[in-house]
């Protein structure tokens, strides 16, 4: 990119505008969608814990109704009435009840019965005086005159924070006391039965609501007092986790704890009236779209990367008409303008310049014209003739029938160049409309003569040469009327379409110059001229274009059809044998001077002595279709040749490539400057198979060579030979060997 762009600002304005319009709408895209992806991962995380948590709520109410239940069947089963406890003869019975008791639930650590006042207490491992029971588990919260009030005193079923318990033995372990008094919902109980629980039989419960993230869980009491907590990354201060309990409502909140937003789930009991808490750092939920978070990152810089290019790549579009037609301005205005990379406003510059370019241009339109014209005469291609300039130059050939005359005239007595000049502002454009024709004139060299093109609709009364030599009457009549000359005018034949007028040039100037008189007003027609013989003896000149058109091609169909219709149409004439030799050197002439062009000297000196000689008519077309048979037979090995060397230079190229990923028919082609379906035909005919199938067997045999020949991964392998994937390949050699790589490298090995 032309740097002076840079300089501009109208390409800067250009840049931004289009840099606004792309990225704005995408930059505003991509945050909403990673804003709405954060969000609605964050709600279903939250809302995912929250019915986990309930369900966590379920469980554990379900089990403590169990321990109400099993507390209940203790009160009432006689096995472990207070006389029969007590009683030596029966107190192993009540042991193994309260043991069974406990196998009824999994969570119990342990089971205890204490009946009010006593000294002694009962487990599912046999009797305990009260001393022994306390001396033996100790707990670090909870004295022995604690545990001894609370036994006695509780009303109503209590559960106690956890607490560090360590047994006679001084193992040590978190655990809850489950406090019921029996007979349950009595005012007046006579007992308690106390379990004891490990903590992890609750926390274990919840634990698998956090999963992968870090955060507290809390179970609360009625009271707002932790029984139970569980903490992974983070903790809180104890002034933070009144501050938060004092005030927690059920659902989904968010608070700022620690100076960092958390989201906080709870789930409140309706059983007992205990609240479940989970705690988690919300910028955690924004780890969990760290890959939405990345690709949206990556997609913003590539959008933004390829809105820039594109911004620039279409303002550069959009500026670049500008910078020519300002460096063009500049070139071509009188007055300097300043350079095109100045920031000054280029579309000032370009206005002005083209105000003073216009004027210039009404005046060269003529010249233009001119030029167009001569063109169309001396190469016949009306593909110069663009749809806008015939409407710039009001130029056009639209008729069916196209002819043009070259008009000469004696000089009179005025001054030439003034003559001239009027008889070509006569003729620039005229019209016939009632001959439905129109004609544009042109200079010719000579100052004397001027060509007109013509092109007319044949009139359906009229004979087509009857029609055209209406026109030139009447051109001839406009012109005496007008300039008051006598005009000399030859007269081309009339063709189908405007490629054809530098034909009728050609023979308009043969009408011309072959005029039998020069006297003035006389008008000849090429239709009309004579000759010492026949036309129609003599061969078409298409006829020997086209058969020297079909041996360069190697074509001996079409260049056999030309010799014998030739032949036929001088056998069928009446002239004598001389003239007949005569005319059939022109097909001899036009063979070898097509060998000449091939530059096949050879041929021309083998055959061109003998078919000099005298031969009879059939004889010389023998000797035409062997001679024409040769040449493109040559023709033919000389193409086969040049494709065979194409062949295998195709070959060697793919040979030494064929491992690179990015080969294809399509780079194959490129590299020879050939086409696809060229290349595809080529190699099959070549080869046999075709390109694919050709480019998979390179790498095939590669893969299978290296995988006796080295020690490296599949995936290496198959990388280094360019094919990309690994499973098709694997796939793909499987069914052509009939074993995986893994299994034909061993069986190789084996082998050896």
């Amino acid at each position: 990119m032309n740097r002076n762009y840079f300089k501009s600002k109208l390409f800067l304005k250009y840049t931004w505008s289009y840099l606004f319009i792309l990225l704005i709408p995408l930059i505003f895209t991509s945050i909403f969608i990673y804003e709405n992806a954060s969000h609605r991962l964050r709600s279903e995380i939250e809302r995912s814990h929250l019915d986990q948590l309930t369900q966590a709520e379920t469980i554990i109410d379900g089990r403590m109704k169990e321990l109400s239940e099993i507390a209940t069947r203790i009160s009432y089963d006689h096995r472990l009435a207070s006389y029969l406890v007590h009683d030596p003869i029966h107190s192993g019975e009540a042991i193994e009840a309260l043991d069974q008791y406990k196998a009824t639930s999994s969570i119990i650590g342990e089971l205890y019965l204490y009946f009010h006042k006593d000294d002694r207490i009962y487990s599912s491992e046999g009797m305990n005086h009260f001393d022994v029971f306390t001396s033996n588990l100790l707990f670090q919260n909870w004295d022995k005159d604690a545990v001894y009030q609370d036994l006695n005193n509780v009303k109503f079923p209590t559960m106690r924070p956890a607490d560090i318990a360590s047994n006679s033995s001084g193992r040590k372990q978190s655990m809850l006391a489950y406090l019921i008094p029996i007979k349950p919902n009595n005012p007046n109980p006579y007992g308690t039965v106390m379990y004891l629980i490990r903590k992890t039989e609750l926390t274990s419960l919840i634990d698998s609501i956090l999963g992968s993230y870090q955060g507290q869980t809390y179970i609360l009491d009625n009271q707002g007092q932790i029984l139970v907590d569980n903490r992974q990354g983070e903790t809180l201060s104890d002034t933070d986790t009144r501050s938060l309990f004092g005030h927690l409502t059920p659902g989904i909140q968010k608070h700022v704890l620690n100076g960092k937003e958390h989201s906080i789930v709870s789930v409140r009991s309706p059983v007992n009236g205990w609240t479940y808490v989970t705690i988690m750092p919300s910028e955690q939920f924004f780890s969990s779209v760290l890959h939405v978070r990345s690709f949206i990152i990556m997609l913003l810089i590539f959008v933004v990367a390829a809105g820039a290019a594109i911004a620039l790549l279409l303002a550069r579009m959009q500026y670049r008409p500008i910078s020519t037609l300002v460096e063009f301005a500049a070139s071509k205005c009188s007055k300097p303008i300043g350079r095109p990379g100045e920031s000054r406003n280029e579309l000032d510059r370009i206005r002005t310049t083209l105000l003073e370019y216009s004027a210039r241009v009404d005046l060269q339109e003529p010249f233009a014209r001119h030029h167009l014209l001569s063109m169309l005469l001396r190469s016949g291609s009306s593909r110069i003739l663009t749809p806008e300039l015939r409407e710039v130059l009001d130029l056009r050939f639209d008729r069916s029938l196209h002819f043009v005359m070259v008009i000469g005239w004696m000089k009179s007595d005025k001054n030439g160049v003034l003559e001239h000049q009027e008889i070509l502002e006569l003729l620039t454009h005229i019209e016939l409309p009632n001959l439905n024709g129109h004609g544009y004139g042109v200079e010719l060299s000579q100052l004397g003569q001027i060509g007109l093109l013509v092109n007319f609709d044949p009139d359906k009364d009229v004979d087509e040469f009857e029609h055209k030599q209406l026109i030139v009457e009447a051109l001839r009549i406009r012109l005496l009327e007008s300039c008051h000359i006598q005009p000399v005018i030859g007269v081309g034949s009339s063709y189908s379409g405007p490629d054809q007028l530098n034909q009728s040039y050609i023979e308009a100037c043969s009408a011309y110059d072959l005029r039998v008189s020069s006297n003035a007003g006389s008008v000849n027609y090429f239709e009309k001229q004579s000759y010492p013989t026949d036309q129609s003896f003599w061969i078409p000149n298409n006829t020997l274009l086209k058969l020297s058109q079909s041996l360069k091609q190697g074509s001996f169909e079409v260049a056999s059809q030309m010799i014998k219709s030739a032949v036929l149409s001088l056998r069928q004439s009446e002239l004598s044998t001389l003239l007949i030799r005569c005319i059939g050197i022109d097909l001899l002439n036009t063979i070898l001077k097509t060998a000449a062009e091939l530059e096949n000297q050879r041929l021309i000196q083998e055959m061109a002595p003998q078919m000099i000689s005298g031969q009879s008519l059939d004889e010389l077309e023998r000797n035409l279709l062997h001679l024409a048979s040769r040449l493109c037979e040559q023709v033919e090995q000389a193409n086969q040749k040049e494709e065979q060397s194409l062949t295998d230079r195709m070959i060697a190229y793919i040979e030494e490539h064929f491992a690179d990923n990015a080969l294809s028919l399509e780079t194959v082609a490129s590299e020879f400057s050939l086409s696809p379906s060229h290349v595809s035909r080529s190699f099959k005919e070549k080869m046999g198979v075709n390109f694919v199938q050709y480019i998979w067997q390179k790498r095939l045999e590669e893969v299978m060579h290296q995988l006796k020949t080295t020690d490296d991964s599949l995936k290496d392998i198959i990388i280094r030979v360019g094919y990309v994937d690994a499973p098709n390949f694997i796939r793909k050699f499987k069914k052509e060997t009939g074993y995986t790589p893994g299994q034909y490298r061993k069986m190789f090995s084996l082998g050896q």
